[in-house]
């Protein structure tokens, strides 16, 4: 284990009330800092320090802190989630910085993920593209035997892996088009992939994508940053087969969807 040792931060945070507010940079000064701490550990002291001064303190969105429910989404120094591959902000801890450093903490940049307030967004749009068709009409019942449905263990790998995704939008805030087609084919393919998912495959894969047209993001040119940047590692090879679903939703076998 690394030595616990301390240090002094300069913090460059992004302060903004609301949405329709101008929002700026801020700077804060962090002391007496332990290597040891998580990222949201360090603004916790930071918030008690501006407590105590009577100043507001930074608002920003955690729950698990253990790199699952996706709500740590912070832009920090020039990356979502901070400097460590495969790490999400609440994983993060400060041995990955050193004393004296200036620490750029900024919101997702995305239209369609407008700010609440300081460093929180509004993500519903997720929400809603994930309600338009991540769900299954099949009445799956109990828990079947494992081997009543067979399913090639290589699909039910790569299912698996997508459905890891913890939507944090990440791979929206790394893309210069701020896409969220890695999330959306994240999405689609934990039920493409398997036999519950294939009645409604195509009218699901029609029904997301439009979805996240309506919420504003914008188009995939393959930059693979999404895919860099995920804290899970989901894969660019789910927007493959988000977009072979869709072509044939639109040319083959196209249903009505509705808004």
């Amino acid at each position: 284990m690394s030595e616990e040792k301390t240090m002094n931060l300069t913090l460059k945070v992004w302060r903004q009330k609301n949405e329709t507010s101008k929002g700026k940079f801020v700077t804060i000064q962090a002391n007496g800092i332990s290597s040891d701490m998580s990222f949201l550990e360090m603004l916790d002291v930071v918030n008690e320090d501006l407590t105590r001064k009577g100043e507001d303190p930074i608002y920003f969105d955690h729950d698990c802190r253990e790199g699952i429910c996706g709500m740590c989404s912070l832009h920090i120094n020039g990356q979502p989630h901070g400097p460590k591959q495969g790490t999400t902000t609440c994983q993060l801890h400060m041995r990955s910085f050193h004393d004296g450093q200036t620490i750029v903490i900024e919101p997702w940049r995305a239209a369609a993920f407008p700010v609440i307030k300081d460093l929180a967004v509004d993500r519903t749009a997720f929400d809603r593209i994930q309600q338009a068709g991540g769900y299954v009409s099949v009445n799956t019942g109990g828990v079947p035997d494992g081997n009543v449905i067979p399913i090639p263990k290589p699909k039910a790998d790569e299912a698996f892996e997508s459905a890891t995704c913890i939507g944090c939008g990440a791979c929206v805030a790394a893309c210069k088009n701020a896409s969220a087609m890695l999330f959306v084919s994240a999405k689609i393919s934990q039920y493409a992939l398997l036999p519950q998912g294939q009645a409604e495959r195509y009218q699901r894969a029609q029904a997301m994508v439009e979805q996240m047209d309506k919420e504003g993001f914008g188009a995939c040119t393959v930059t693979k940053a999404c895919e860099a940047e995920c804290p899970v590692g989901i894969k660019l090879t789910n927007i493959a087969r988000m977009n072979r679903d869709y072509l044939n939703a639109k040319f083959f076998k196209e249903k009505t969807t509705h808004s």
